[in-house]
């Protein structure tokens, strides 16, 4: 008997599934979020089926073990796949038995990387590479311009999951790659690839079959145009790892972060440089970021940012001229417009600088985005100086907190944010002055750190 077909209607969002569209979810709230998916009714179970036969044994009760009698296995539980900057955002490496999706604009270089993943994996491993969206000899064009060692890589161009699945089972290779989620189908579903009923009973099955065989898994998602993976939101639910690329194509570097990370720190980031022979690892970001920084120009001054253990400089340029306009303008790039304003207000009314017939143009060179409060007095610190037209010290940074008072405020991790300052060649750093308690100063050879309490002591330090 054919089972019949009927539509429902799925939130991308929360899963919820209704009879009809709806405006907004019932579930989560979410407007627009109901799209439309056509599956197949169930046969209600018969009566003998939900009771069990007469005479027929219990079905088996699942089992359960001690805790303290599993083991983790920690001298093998991780691969380290040698691309150390994705071992980083990973957590020190690829979990055995994991699930790790990877999203990001088309072009950021999503299959460049798990290609070249495959290939530092294959050194010690066998991988399996499943691709839906292009043939075996595309992907051997690709891995012969990235001269990937393809050794211990296999090749399948396959659209049903029903078969992957049993290819995986069926050669056990150490790694597994998927690109994409939205090609892949199963039969024991009617409605279309990419559908949400399929993406998410796909995602499901290629979960239940990592966690069984203890096979790490990477799934290529697209993403839709407002720069979320397509597909319902469960599917990153049901994953391990949620990894992102960021980054404008015009920027000469990509920024892979992790957005959801079961087995370490959501807080690290990767940087990757797209060059003709694929993803090149970043290994001084901050020199990077401060290649070409004017000299004995006014409206500069260096900030430095932690994206988890790693501090990153950051060039922070401001240009304040005369309004042509009844209503100066507050333009940002990189940095909180609102955060903006209000130390603008902060300079006008603790510091005594009048902004309010001014334009204020606020630029983070190279296209970084600045999160967090560390980099306040930074900005203070550029807008004085263009206001001024007078340039701060070549060779100083600033870095601190700015409060509504003008007082500097403390910041985490302030002594590896100055290794880094030192390792640079920066010669001065201003930072707050409760931060002076219980730090090494002995171990700032190169580096004279100085602790200001007010923005106008920072102010003063370089006028």
């Amino acid at each position: 008997m054919k089972d019949k077909l009927k539509t429902v209607y799925v939130c991308t969002n929360c899963g919820e599934v209704t009879p009809r569209w709806l405006g907004r979810c019932p579930s989560c709230g979410e407007w627009n979020t109901l799209t439309e998916d056509v599956v197949a009714e169930e046969r209600p179970a018969s009566r003998a089926r939900r009771a069990g036969a007469a005479g027929a044994s219990r079905p088996a009760a699942a089992q359960a073990q001690p805790l303290h009698q599993v083991t983790t296995g920690e001298d093998n539980s991780r691969i380290v796949s040698g691309i150390h900057e994705l071992d980083r955002v990973l957590g020190g490496g690829i979990v055995l038995g994991s699930v790790v999706l990877l999203g990001g604009e088309p072009g950021a270089g999503k299959s460049t990387l798990l290609l070249q993943l495959s290939g530092a994996v294959g050194q010690a491993h066998t991988v399996l590479y499943v691709t839906g969206e292009e043939s075996v000899r595309q992907i051997k064009l690709r891995s012969a311009r990235l001269d990937v060692d393809e050794e211990n890589i296999m090749v399948a161009a396959e659209n049903d999951i029903d078969e992957i699945v049993a290819l995986i089972e069926q050669t056990k290779p150490g790694l597994v790659v998927i690109d994409s989620i939205q090609t892949m189908a199963t039969a024991s579903l009617s409605s279309t690839q990419g559908s949400v009923s399929q993406v998410k009973t796909c995602t499901a099955m290629l979960m239940e079959t990592a966690k069984t065989l203890e096979i790490p898994v990477f799934i290529v998602g697209h993403v839709n145009k407002d720069g979320a993976i397509a597909g319902p939101k469960v599917m990153e639910h049901i994953v391990d790892t949620v990894l992102y690329f960021e980054g404008d194509k015009t920027l000469p570097y990509s920024i892979l972060r992790a957005v959801k990370n079961r087995y370490g720190s959501t807080n690290e980031i990767g940087m990757f440089d797209m060059t003709g022979a694929g993803l090149v690892p970043i290994d001084n970001p901050s020199e990077m970021m401060l290649e070409g920084r004017p000299v004995g120009v006014s409206g500069n001054c260096v900030g430095c940012i932690l994206e988890g253990t790693r501090p990153i400089m950051a060039d922070i340029q401001a240009l304040v001229t005369k309004t042509s306009f009844g209503t100066p303008r507050r333009a940002s790039s990189g940095f909180d417009t609102a955060r903006v304003n209000l130390l603008l207000a902060v300079l006008e009314k603790r510091a005594g600088y009048f902004l309010g017939n001014l334009d204020v143009y606020i630029n983070v060179v190279g296209g970084l985005n600045l999160y967090g409060t560390a980099s306040d007095l930074a900005l203070c610190l550029a807008v004085v100086s263009s206001l001024m037209d007078q340039p701060i010290p070549e060779g100083l940074i600033a870095i601190g907190e700015v409060g509504l008072g003008g007082e500097v405020r403390n910041v985490a991790n302030l002594e590896a944010r100055l290794r880094e300052a030192q390792r640079i060649g920066f010669r001065r750093a201003l930072v707050p002055h409760h931060n002076l308690r219980g730090l090494p100063m002995a171990a700032f050879t190169t580096l004279e750190v100085v602790g200001v309490g007010y923005l106008q002591d920072a102010i003063g330090a370089i006028t």
